[in-house]
């Protein structure tokens, strides 16, 4: 399993995790759920980094799903699910609890924990060809609360259920109508119109992406336990910051904003 890995890297302002174990279909062991928290906080202290996109290695999968292959060592046992279960808690919950936005750029099979992988983040940007599919109903193994919660808030309780229920396969034109992909791009343009997507959020003030994203992490939550209040503490950081005055100066002189995330 030496191969299974995640890649981190930083360019144009996007931090881009890569799943990486092509032989696998890159699905996730044990190994990679646990790195996602430790690489989504470097990004969140990396100044340079507006988002973060999370893809797959190569053009056949964004991710399988769980790396089945270590079930008889990692699940063997109650203790062992246990870790096992928290370890993928623990890298769903890094990204959709992240104060950057996170993106999920999809291209082939986006299958069980990847689809719940991809669900995690704010937004999935998708290849025309991508597979979507539960198929834990196939394998009679239990499919985790927490797992489940990021499709239904996606999708709705209607649509997850025939979903799980059915564990069918399902097209990048039907995971729009969903509402799960946010955008589909032909096979021909999917690199060049995810990269200038990308970019466009890479241009925007760091302050307002981080309150925007904060916001819709309380939002997100049930209303007796949001807290306000953190979310209005970083709307004052725009107004109070630099690159508000920035904006500003731009707008009346008509030229591109220089963002400085202070």
């Amino acid at each position: 399993m030496n191969d299974a890995r995640v890649d981190y890297g930083v360019q144009g302002g996007i931090a881009r995790l890569v799943l990486n174990q092509p032989s696998r279909l890159n699905a996730m062991s044990f190994e990679m759920w646990s790195a996602l928290p430790g690489l989504v906080a470097k990004a969140m202290a990396d100044e340079r980094v507006r988002a973060i996109a999370v893809e797959g290695a190569g053009d056949k999968a964004f991710c399988a799903g769980a790396d089945i292959s270590q079930f008889g060592e990692k699940r063997a046992s109650e203790a062992a699910v246990a870790a096992y279960e928290e370890a993928v808690r623990g890298g769903l919950a890094a990204l959709a609890e992240c104060e950057k936005p996170t993106m999920a750029l999809v291209r082939g099979i986006c299958f069980g924990g990847g689809l719940a992988l991809a669900a995690s983040c704010d937004l999935r940007l998708v290849r025309a060809g991508a597979r979507f599919s539960i198929p834990a109903a196939k394998l009679g193994l239990g499919y985790a609360y927490t797992n489940l919660d990021f499709l239904v808030r996606r999708i709705g309780l209607g649509a997850a259920a025939d979903i799980f229920y059915s564990a069918r396969q399902f097209d990048a034109q039907e995971a729009q109508r969903l509402g799960l992909a946010s955008h589909v791009w032909s096979e021909e343009s999917f690199a060049q119109e995810a990269d200038a997507y990308l970019a466009r959020i890479a241009a925007n003030a760091p302050l307002t992406l981080r309150a925007l994203a904060i916001s819709l992490r309380e939002l997100a939550k049930p209303e007796a336990v949001r807290n306000p209040a953190r979310a209005d503490a970083a709307v004052a950081d725009c107004f109070a910051s630099e690159d508000y005055a920035e904006g500003r100066r731009a707008f009346a002189e008509k030229r591109a904003p220089d963002f400085k995330g202070r």
